[in-house]
């Protein structure tokens, strides 16, 4: 188990020497066992480590429960632990999705705020090889392409699954040889969910005709990802005749038109990704509409398409853009020693006079002075900013960078004076504007506005 476990991190880099791996950690048996290995391996110096445990609030007392173990384990194991929890079921029925689809995405958009408060490099998901088949089964009977059969990918941007050859038996046999304990999710013997029932019913009988069932689902998904990757590379190709007009992207549509089958659909979903992420809702049907549009004869059609986007066919080419104006808010003046939180923006920001620490961090920095009135305003034409250690860019370019859907783009708060911009909520201050460690300076801190969140170090202490 330990050598497929190395390999596969040696293969994707998984791990970055010297840096720092955000691990997430529900209690479970698999990520038990993953934080167990990887605490020995920053026991020996090669990366810091961190944790992460997000309640669901799904199972009442025994979501308490996992919370409390997690948070024990970490403090026995000197390992900082960040801690979250949101209403997914209300959340759920706000959204009118599943109550799985929207757990994933309410759990990986609080990894992703606490990888950026720990500085990680990588968050790191105990993934399986059982999961890995299950996955790729589930998709198989649902209908999928290629992209589906590809399984679970070991890594995919910030996010590494070091686990993902082992098995769960050999997960469960490395945890009772080395005495560690994990807790059970009740909620995994529900078979009324879709993956629930495959795993007690169907796999059992896949593995009378195939023992090695989950060896052979896993080469099976690293052939198929070899040949998704051949094609992504070629669509990545054609996507790159788009070019920016202000907010919008515009292509001629000949190259999505003249592209083979196997691409064209796939350059779309890319053009759009670009936008800020909200092309990942969009169906095989939304994508094969707008391949439609570029082969088409009608110059000024168009198709809409989920997140408020919407192709538009004029003349010989394709405006990927937006069916609204996007929300924003109004520009607020910041509240020396106090809180501000504008109306519609997505976080609101604490001000208080200080002295500049030896080593600042996280979500708080600390401003030698303010030129005139300091605001909390959207992003303007022209905004820049350059974070410590790191190249000046323009903010419109780094929040499409980032993936930050345009929706959320306006609702972003920066932090001007007169002299300029002093910071971006989510993103950091301008290296220009911070006050040296001892000098008297103005501390200031962005307040996420709707998710419950906070960090506990070892020792118990709530940052």
């Amino acid at each position: 188990m330990l050598e497929q476990v190395e390999n596969l991190i040696a293969e994707y880099a998984m791990l970055p020497p010297g840096g720092t791996v955000l691990c997430a950690v529900s209690g479970g048996a698999d990520s038990v066992c993953l934080l167990h290995l990887l605490r020995e391996r920053a026991g020996r110096g090669e990366f810091s480590l961190a944790a992460a445990h997000y309640d669901h609030r799904l199972r009442g007392e025994d979501s308490t429960a996992d919370a409390q173990f997690v948070e024990n384990l970490c403090k026995m194991w000197t390992i900082p632990l960040y801690l979250g929890s949101g209403d997914v079921a209300g959340e759920a029925r706000r959204r009118g999705k599943g109550v799985e689809e929207t757990a994933r995405a309410m759990r990986y958009a609080f990894l992703e705020e606490a990888a950026a408060q720990a500085g990680a490099d990588v968050i790191a998901t105990a993934h399986n090889a059982d999961d890995n088949a299950e996955t790729l089964l589930l998709h198989l009977v649902r209908g999928t392409g290629l992209q589906g059969l590809a399984g679970i990918p070991p890594r995919r941007g910030k996010v590494v699954r070091p686990l993902l050859t082992v098995t769960r038996a050999e997960i469960r046999a490395y945890l009772e040889k080395n005495g560690l304990t994990w807790r059970e999710d009740g909620s995994n013997a529900d078979e009324r969910y879709a993956r629930n029932y495959l795993r007690a019913q169907v796999m059992p009988r896949l593995r009378e005709l195939n023992p090695r069932l989950e060896e052979s689902l896993s080469r099976t998904a690293r052939l198929l990802r070899a040949d998704r990757d051949f094609l992504n590379a070629q669509a990545f190709q054609v996507a790159q005749n788009a070019r920016w007009a202000e907010d919008d992207l515009v292509i001629e549509a000949r190259y999505i038109a003249q592209a083979p089958a196997a691409i064209a659909p796939r350059a779309v979903r890319q053009i759009l990704s670009q936008m800020g992420g909200e092309g990942a809702s969009c169906t095989a049907a939304h994508l094969e509409a707008v391949v439609d549009l570029a082969r088409g004869a009608d110059p000024s059609a168009m198709v809409d398409l989920p997140g408020g986007l919407m192709v538009q066919r004029v003349y010989r080419e394709l405006l990927f853009t937006t069916r609204e104006e996007a929300e924003t808010f109004p520009p607020t003046a910041l509240v020396p020693e106090g809180e501000v939180w504008p109306e519609g923006a997505l976080y609101g920001c604490r001000c208080r006079r200080s002295v500049c620490p030896q080593a600042p961090g996280g979500d708080t920095y600390y401003i030698a002075a303010f030129q005139g009135t300091p605001v909390l305003r959207p992003r303007q034409t022209g905004d820049h900013l350059q974070r410590p250690g790191r190249p000046r860019r323009r903010i419109k370019k780094l929040l499409i960078d980032e993936k930050i859907p345009r929706r959320d783009r306006e609702r972003l708060p920066v932090l001007a004076d007169e002299g300029g911009v002093i910071a971006l909520a989510g993103f950091g201050p301008e290296a220009a504007r911070l006050a040296r460690a001892g000098e008297a300076a103005w501390e200031i801190t962005f307040l996420p506005g709707n998710r419950e969140k906070g960090c506990m170090d070892y020792a118990g202490t709530r940052h």
